[in-house]
């Protein structure tokens, strides 16, 4: 949390007065430091303007309960993302003036509590700053956005095992070439994780190529085509892959949770993807280590989630190919 809280104080002109909020509470945010007026524009997370009951125009430093504007929206399940535009940028074209946003945005996460006999009504359990990762390895940078909106947890989890240092000179101790690379295991054999697991969140997102997920324990009965029993399903810790090929990938579609996707740096990936292994382990025959993961603020000028709502826009009109090859055995994990 540190970590975090010293990238918000450097870019953001947007603050939460808290990360959770209850039910019957104000989302106060304090925009301070903006320079000048600003527009308040909320967004879905696939970048579409959410329509306010007004306009929420700033000048000067001043607290916004974000419920007076948006309040529907804030009762509604969802995964939000709120920006600040300055007033003389905003324009007829909206769609245009939101990529012109000042400071850095901050994700809101509404969600319905799920358990049995919960009381019912969605509430905002998450506001946070907007962040991507930069995974520094041997060959070379590769950049890697997430998924806020259906694996908010697996997120939360990669995001604090980063901040922590966690992957920081793990090695990739799976390299399966036209399927997976994977790391994550800080005993480096593929049995080893953080010391606790979390609950799967499968989803709609396709293993595409690229695509970060989580690796997790094979269930014998998956062989005959079921689904994971709970045990299995819910196995993962901190071991992930990154997807090379979707014709032998989307076998993993929906068993396994994809968590994020590498919006630059492929090339990094493919690099990997092609060293020597041992064809018994699929380990490298020479260490390829994770030098660092770098946790970034998405700003202006610096925003890799517009290439990625691009690229998922363009996934879901894109035909599956025709599995060409049987499938290399599944990643898992302890």
């Amino acid at each position: 949390m540190q970590a975090i809280g010293s990238v918000l104080l450097v870019f953001s002109i947007l603050f939460p007065s808290k990360t959770w909020y209850a039910p019957d509470q104000s989302l106060n945010v304090q925009v301070k430091g903006a320079g000048g007026d600003v527009t308040l524009v909320m967004l879905d997370f696939m970048g579409k303007v959410i329509e306010s009951d007004a306009a929420v125009q700033v000048r000067g430093d001043r607290t916004v309960d974000l419920k007076q504007f948006w309040g529907p929206q804030l009762r509604t399940a969802g995964t939000y993302l709120l920006i600040a535009v300055p007033s003389a940028m905003m324009t007829a074209n909206r769609e245009k003036a939101v990529t012109r946003f000042v400071g850095t945005p901050l994700v809101i996460g509404v969600r319905e509590d799920t358990r049995r006999d919960a009381p019912p009504g969605p509430m905002v359990v998450k506001v946070e700053p907007l962040q991507f990762a930069v995974i520094s390895t041997d060959k070379g940078d590769m950049t890697a956005v997430f998924y806020y909106d259906v694996a908010p947890d697996t997120v939360a989890n990669f995001l604090s095992l980063a901040a922590g240092g966690f992957y920081d000179g793990l090695t990739f101790h799976r390299v399966v070439p036209g399927f997976v690379i994977q790391t994550g295991d800080p005993r480096g054999d593929g049995t080893g994780g953080p010391g606790y697991h979390i609950e799967a969140e499968f989803n709609g997102r396709e293993h595409r190529e690229g695509v970060l997920s989580m690796a997790r324990q094979e269930d014998p009965v998956e062989k005959q085509g079921a689904m994971p029993r709970a045990d299995a399903m819910n196995s993962a810790g901190s071991q992930f892959f990154i997807c090379l090929n979707y014709a032998r990938t989307m076998q993993l579609n929906n068993r396994y949770t994809a968590f994020g996707k590498i919006a630059e740096g492929m090339d990094t990936v493919n690099a990997i993807a092609g060293v020597p292994t041992d064809p018994k382990t699929d380990r490298p025959k020479t260490p390829l280590l994770v030098k660092s993961v770098r946790l970034v603020s998405v700003t202006a000028d610096n925003d890799p989630y517009t290439a990625m709502f691009s690229m998922m826009s363009a996934s879901t009109t894109a035909p599956a190919p025709a599995p060409t090859t049987a499938p290399a055995s599944a990643p898992k994990a302890p």
